[in-house]
């Protein structure tokens, strides 16, 4: 009777053990079933990136359609600066509206590596990993696994929280002591969005932004003669007369001038506020500083010498009159606060209205990275 009992208890561990496998499996096969089921999706959300103690909070938005169609708008909340990693049929772009202008890469984006805010990324992460850990917790599904930045060795796992409906809320991407480095929040994930072609179409992209901004000229138009009909209501008929006419005459000056900008190529006039990098490697210094004037801005170029030379350069950002398309080499690569493009030997950035441009043969990429990353300072702009 003893020996019954213990082979019964035998079976009922190994079956209510089978049940946990099989739960773990099941869930990460629902997670799978709804992502590889969706034609088209759209994402909302929120990502924080971590960098030398500062925090950089994104509103993020992804559109996807089959096969291979990515949109995902990338918006800084501290300075308003979007940027949008569009793929299509006939390439991979990174295009900055406010610059009216797109690098455009012949890449293997967004297979490269992790990616927390697509889906399909987050699905391979974790089925290829075979020493996934599972857990449920606070009422959602988390499972911890390996990630693939090559770039930024400091992340090293990712713990994806998944909802009871089997699909992603929150992502952590964490270090070595598993603190959070990156944190994206899915406020909405729509798995039957619909779009069509042309909403992956650049041209697209650039003719909502100059609606957009087009828009904002109206409006802003609007509050002026708003303001400027308020301040008037107090004053006499006569007077009141002679100053609309003025102020109509003022604002038609006003709407030729804005034409007129529009017409020209608008840049930052100068750099202020030189930024050097917090890091530097061991055995290189600073050896020559040299501020240039160029046709629309100023150029700063920073020469470090020693075991490991590099060159930084910044200049002040422009903005194409007619929107052009800048065949860029390399990856597009997130920074902390703007999306980059990296190659072996160097890195290219725009932040806050200056363009960094920082290169090197004699640095690995991963330390182009460290020092891109290490210029964290917002410069002061005139």
């Amino acid at each position: 009777m003893k020996k019954v009992f213990i082979v019964l208890l035998i079976i009922v561990s190994i079956f209510m053990t089978g049940c946990g496998k099989n739960t773990e499996k099941s869930i990460v096969k629902n997670f799978e079933k709804k992502v590889s089921g969706a034609n088209c999706y759209h994402i909302v959300g929120m990502l924080d990136i971590t960098n030398n103690d500062e925090t950089y909070k994104y509103d993020v938005d992804v559109s996807y359609k089959k096969d291979d169609n990515y949109k995902v708008s990338l918006t800084n909340k501290s300075n308003g600066h979007e940027q949008i990693i569009l793929k299509n049929n006939t390439g991979v772009y990174v295009v900055t509206p406010s610059l009216n202008k797109s690098f455009k890469f012949q890449s293997d984006w967004p297979n490269n590596n992790s990616q927390v805010y697509l889906l399909k990324s987050i699905l391979e992460d974790i089925t290829k990993d075979k020493n996934r850990t599972f857990e449920e917790k606070d009422g959602l599904y988390v499972f911890t696994t390996s990630v693939n930045y090559p770039n930024n060795p400091k992340l090293v796992k990712q713990n994806v929280k998944l909802d009871k409906d089997y699909m992603v809320k929150e992502i952590e991407i964490v270090d070595e002591a598993g603190i959070p480095q990156m944190v994206m929040k899915f406020n909405e994930v729509d798995l039957k969005a619909d779009f069509d072609d042309k909403h992956f179409e650049l041209d697209k992209i650039v003719d909502e932004n100059n609606s957009n901004e087009n828009e904002k000229t109206e409006q802003n138009n609007t509050e002026k003669e708003k303001t400027n009909n308020d301040s008037n209501n107090n004053e006499n008929i006569n007077k009141e007369n002679t100053t609309n006419s003025t102020n109509n005459d003022n604002q038609n000056s006003e709407n030729n001038t804005s034409k007129k900008e529009e017409n020209q190529t608008n840049t930052t006039s100068s750099i202020n506020d030189v930024v050097f990098p917090l890091y530097i490697p061991t055995g290189t210094t600073l050896t020559d500083q040299e501020k240039v004037s160029k046709s629309n801005g100023e150029r700063v170029i920073l020469t470090f010498d020693g075991e490991k030379p590099f060159l930084l350069v910044e200049e002040t950002a422009n903005v194409e009159k007619n929107f052009s398309v800048v065949p860029t080499y390399g990856e597009p690569f997130l920074m902390a606060n703007t999306v980059g493009a990296l190659t072996s030997n160097s890195l290219t950035w725009v932040s806050n209205g200056v363009e960094y441009y920082l290169v090197s043969d004699a640095i690995s990429q991963l330390e182009l990275v460290e020092i891109a990353n290490s210029i964290s300072s917002i410069p002061t702009m005139k």
